[in-house]
């Protein structure tokens, strides 16, 4: 899943039908659906942040998640 959501956010989105065909595999197509619109909303979210120059409100200062490899 997070392949699938990574790659709808490249620019231009780099989807392929075996990313589809797998999370198929894995999820019926209604969470399908529900997944694909969450990451492009938290898509449109990032672009509108950045477009009006909105930052951090610094969480991870105060809330630091350790590195995962």
């Amino acid at each position: 899943m997070i392949a699938y959501a990574e790659a709808m956010s490249t620019t231009p989105p780099r989807v392929t039908d075996g990313m589809v065909a797998e999370l198929r595999g894995e999820l019926d197509d209604a969470v399908l659906v529900e997944l694909t619109m969450m990451v492009a909303v938290e898509n449109s979210r990032s672009r509108f942040n950045a477009a009006l120059g909105l930052t951090s409100q610094g969480f991870r200062d105060r809330c630091e998640l350790p590195a995962t490899a």
